[in-house]
């Protein structure tokens, strides 16, 4: 099959199909995540978090879409006798940041067919009809979302601010054919395009860091769209005020937006509570969040990286004021001070090397 060029990837609104909404009274009875392989050839700890979504929710139908498999559901659904948009399934098949490819295909999938996405590590507490309180009809809905980070004092600050302020994209609920989702779609494809012209290189060949998968295509990218689209169904402005330190619930431009507490219980910080909580509806055990080994978040050479103070006021400002003095001090002492902090962390490297591995348990007696 000859590829398309380039040069010709823009969408071409003359060509595209348009098709049914799909907007409907109920949300799709469907389950999705996606994984490196399929449920068959699942470890033990994916396939025991897998099955609370199936033993809570059995009337539910329930895919995973693999590394496999991904790039043919894209060329199915985005392809000539689909969407067509060469645009989205040639960027796609360009794609090789694992993160990238995951963010943007929960987008695609829960675009063509709605129903609820979970990462494969988020564990599902409650069943799914408990996203939706009774106080709402189903009809009124088009998403259902939670809040995962409220910090918003930090929205001015240089590396935690674009982060400050955010809903949760490892787990939602949506209907299919929602124009918020393809205006999300869209924005990807234009950063990514955008991107491309500043390295210099194509996109199979970009240097992401961390914050730039956030903004590009994580929480920040899901935050934004979501916001936009309520504001243009409200016809004001809607701005994170409005969900900044929630009681309960809120239905906003067909949007209903949950408490932290819903899908991002057990942070540490924005009054996430905990997962014990009636209100805790999934768990996030972050065991499949690798990626930042290959975007690394920004880490001062002495002073390390400012998320791990997780949010703690008094820590930031800490870090924020070490950094400063460090700038003001003269290049010699600067390298002084990093020197000091490489040789210390290479002793407890050797020493952690040398350490005997941790004994055995005797076995218990009968």
């Amino acid at each position: 099959m000859k590829r398309a060029s380039p040069k010709n990837l823009k969408r071409s609104f003359s060509t595209q199909k348009v098709l049914s909404t799909g907007l409907g009274t109920q949300f799709p009875k469907k389950i999705w995540q996606t994984w490196k392989v399929d449920p068959l050839n699942f470890d033990v700890r994916d396939s025991d978090t897998a099955k609370t979504w199936t033993a809570k929710n059995p009337s539910y139908r329930y895919e995973v879409l693999t590394d496999n498999n991904d790039l043919y559901y894209v060329e199915t659904h985005f392809g000539p006798d689909g969407f067509n948009r060469p645009d989205i399934v040639e960027t796609y098949r360009s794609l090789t940041a694992k993160i990238i490819k995951a963010d943007l295909l929960r987008y695609l999938v829960m675009y063509v067919e709605g129903g609820v996405y979970a990462d494969i590590d988020v564990e599902a507490l409650k069943p799914i009809k408990r996203f939706i309180p009774d106080r709402y009809d189903e009809g009124d809905i088009d998403m259902v979302i939670s809040v995962e980070i409220d910090q918003p004092e930090f929205k001015e600050h240089a590396i935690l601010g674009k982060k400050s302020q955010s809903f949760c994209q490892w787990t939602f609920m949506c209907k299919p054919r929602l124009p918020v989702m393809l205006k999300l779609i869209d924005n990807i494809l234009a950063w990514l395009n955008d991107l491309s012209r500043q390295q210099g290189v194509p996109i199979s060949e970009l240097h992401l860091d961390f914050d730039e998968v956030i903004s590009g295509t994580g929480p920040s990218a899901f935050t934004i769209a979501v916001l936009e689209a309520m504001s243009k169904k409200e016809k004001s402005t809607v701005d994170w005020s409005v969900f900044h330190d929630m009681n309960e619930s809120k239905l906003v431009g067909g949007v209903l937006v949950l408490t932290v507490e819903a899908f991002a219980a057990g942070q540490g910080h924005s009054d996430s509570g905990n997962h014990n909580a009636r209100t805790a509806l999934v768990k996030h055990h972050y065991h499949a969040s690798s990626w930042p080994s290959n975007h690394p978040r920004f880490s001062h050479p002495v002073f390390g990286e400012v998320e791990k103070c997780n949010w703690d006021p008094e820590c930031v400002k800490l870090w924020d004021y070490n950094i400063a003095v460090f700038k003001n001090l003269p290049e010699e002492e600067q390298k002084q001070q990093i020197a000091v902090k490489e040789a210390a962390e290479k002793q407890l490297a050797d020493l952690a090397a040398l350490a005997p591995p941790p004994a055995l348990a005797p076995p218990s007696l009968p």
